[in-house]
């Protein structure tokens, strides 16, 4: 496998991934219409942690980490490395050392379709991680691969400059010349969402709130009591009586 390792490529504007920065994973997907989602397979290996920054991406071969000491060189300050293999992996291609290397050059965090270890150490020095597999399952160097080169988590195409926002709910990936309107949508809906917050605090219902009793008459559902309900169903009270008479007879 030969490859390429891309220098310098566009990123996002850093003031657009700070805007980011400051919305959950949940919300940003959801200003997207419902997109960009990187799967539910991809989960931290600690808590309480956001961040937000530029993609580095990765391409290398299973159970080899070559690429990821190639692509060390190319990150720097608020890049976030999103690394994935040519098919599936759970090897441990990532750990401590690497994460050293990349906190000293300010990177923000990494996510990796693929194995994961010293997952102790990341968490004590503070390198967040996302990963598909923890396992210390070692790894070669031998294979050449790609760096900065669109690559695909879940579906969803990265391409170097991204912003890549995750948090304990997951991963998204934000196309770069989207961040800013992205961004101002994620705004948009934490005010709605906070209208909204009040309103149940309250005491609203949100069948009310979003006219959903409409919705449900427009879809055919009914409400029924319980008696109703039995009795449509072949059973009603005469047929709970009965069932409770021969419950007390066998007791």
């Amino acid at each position: 496998m030969s490859g390429v390792i891309v220098t310098n490529p566009p990123k996002a504007a850093a003031k657009d991934v700070e805007a980011l920065a400051a919305y959950g994973v949940a919300t940003v997907h959801e200003a997207m219409g419902r997109t960009g989602l990187l799967g539910t397979h991809l989960r931290p290996v600690q808590q309480d942690t956001r961040v937000a920054g530029t993609a580095v991406t990765v391409l290398s071969w299973p159970g080899d980490n070559l690429m990821i000491h190639a692509a060390v060189e190319q990150c720097g300050e608020g890049d976030i490395l999103v690394v994935t293999t040519t098919s599936p992996s759970t090897d441990g291609m990532f750990g401590e050392l690497f994460a050293t290397a990349l906190h000293r050059r300010k990177v923000r965090g990494l996510i990796i379709n693929a194995g994961i270890r010293d997952t102790v150490e990341l968490r004590e020095m503070g390198f967040p991680a996302w990963s598909a597999a923890v396992s210390p399952q070692g790894t070669v160097k031998a294979t050449g691969g790609s760096v900065n080169v669109p690559v695909a988590i879940g579906g969803q195409v990265i391409r170097p400059g991204d912003v890549i926002v995750a948090d304990d709910d997951g991963v998204v990936c934000v196309p770069r010349e989207r961040a800013r309107q992205v961004a101002d949508a994620s705004e948009a809906r934490e005010v709605k969402e906070a209208g909204a917050r009040a309103a149940f605090q309250e005491g609203q219902l949100g069948l009310d709130r979003y006219g959903l009793r409409e919705t449900l008459v427009r879809l055919g559902v009914s409400y029924q009591s319980y008696d109703e309900y039995e009795y449509e169903r072949g059973g009603g009270p005469e047929h709970e009586r009965e069932r409770e008479r021969l419950d007390g007879a066998g007791s």
